[in-house]
């Protein structure tokens, strides 16, 4: 077994449970891409078995810090079989849901995502690539499904020196290879294309607060309501059977949905039709969002509830003040078209941009807007992505409900 030895005084992460060692980090030693090396302090003590990554910044990430633990077909399924236990325990509202979560579940840099009968899963390093094979079948067993399609076509892949992979890992002989989908989410039926869609074909992070802006819209009683970055119309189609459930969809009611993707937003136009509420009451704009809220504001329109969950600004923390500027413009400008008393549900997908960092931009886009609000409530990714105590980078998704004053 190889062994990377850290500089002095570098082991403190590892030895707080933090899987990553980055490159500033290391003394001596090397491996081949994914392959699992020991890593010890400068005293040589046992830190933890990891999987090395020779073109990464993060070029340990540690798999097991118990020094008995054999990295092994054993050690993936009890990790696997953990993380499959624990989302059956919450109880999701869906019959898609994520099942690996990367480092917060003990298998760094895999992704895995259940669509009713189909997995979806992304390899995004070194080790979890080395692994493919045995995962893969191993994700068979533990989860008795038969059809995993691989979309590791993420960019994150290229930081690891892995070129982009994508299509289908198992599916059963006489299986069409199809990969549109049809899921639930709480009440609401959605399709998707694992082939296609974003990251693994859908954003199941957002799940819940989908459900809970349906549920606003219809206790605040909204009836003009605008979705920017509105991709397939999850929010939309909860907002619209929000307004059906309390009686709000007469001539007054309109939901907007913007977004520059076509084949997403007629996406979106089918999952109002697929839910039973009638069209006239949705409108689909391909469309800049800053520019479209920037006319928006100049014909004097208002809305009584707005959705901003716009793409990663901030992919790093080293993008986070261009990023802040970004996130601040957008807020400004939907706080302007928000009327008194109405509600924006705003987000931050972006990993370089913390809770704190993100209330600031909001706040500062609101004094810029000369307006106040209340934070009625703050989002997280829906909890089948969690984050552990020992990982906090695992914190992504973060928003904000707040009320105009």
């Amino acid at each position: 077994m190889k062994t990377i030895q850290l500089k002095p005084g570098k082991e403190r992460s590892a030895l707080r449970g933090h899987p990553w060692v980055f490159d500033t980090a290391i003394a001596k030693g090397r491996a081949d891409s994914g392959e699992t090396v020991r890593v010890v302090a400068s005293d040589d003590r046992f830190l933890g078995w990891g999987a090395y990554s020779p073109s990464s910044k993060i070029r340990v990430r540690i798999w097991s810090f118990d020094e008995a633990q054999r990295i092994d077909e054993l050690f993936l399924a009890e990790r696997l079989r953990t993380a499959w236990t624990m989302r059956e325990r919450l109880g999701i509202a869906s019959n898609a849901w994520r099942w690996v979560h990367a480092e917060a579940d003990g298998l760094p840099g895999l992704i895995v995502d259940r669509y009713d009968d189909t997995l979806c899963a992304q390899f995004l390093s070194s080790g979890a690539e080395r692994f493919k094979p045995v995962l893969a079948e191993l994700m068979l067993q533990v989860s008795g499904l038969s059809r995993i399609h691989e979309r590791s076509d993420s960019g994150v892949r290229q930081l690891e020196g892995l070129t982009p992979v994508k299509g289908w890992l198992r599916k059963p002989d006489a299986d069409e290879g199809r990969t549109e989908l049809s899921i639930t989410e709480h009440q609401m039926k959605l399709t998707l294309d694992v082939a296609e869609g974003h990251k693994t074909g859908y954003y199941l992070d957002q799940r819940d607060a989908r459900w809970r802006f349906g549920q606003v819209v219809a206790q605040r009683r909204c009836q003009r309501v605008l979705n920017c970055y509105g991709y397939t119309g999850g929010f939309t189609v909860a907002a619209l059977l929000g307004m059906q459930a309390s009686g709000l969809l007469n001539d007054q009611a309109q939901v907007i949905t913007i977004d520059s993707s076509a084949p997403a937003l007629e996406r979106a136009r089918s999952h109002v039709a697929l839910n039973g509420v009638q069209g006239e009451h949705a409108q689909f704009w391909d469309a800049d969002v800053n520019a479209s809220l920037r006319r928006l504001i100049q014909e004097g329109q208002s809305f009584d509830a707005i959705v901003l969950d716009p793409p990663k600004f901030a992919p790093t923390a080293a993008h986070a003040e261009r990023a802040a500027r970004a996130y601040k413009d957008i807020n400004r400008l939907a706080f302007k078209l928000l009327a008194p008393g109405g509600v924006l549900f705003t987000y931050s997908c972006s990993g370089g941009i913390g809770a704190e960092l993100f209330h600031k931009i909001v706040a500062s886009a609101g004094t810029d807007a000369r307006v106040d609000g209340y934070i009625t409530e703050r989002f997280f990714a829906a909890p089948d992505h969690p984050m552990t105590l020992c990982f906090p980078e695992g914190e992504y998704l973060k928003g904000l409900m707040v009320i105009k004053k």
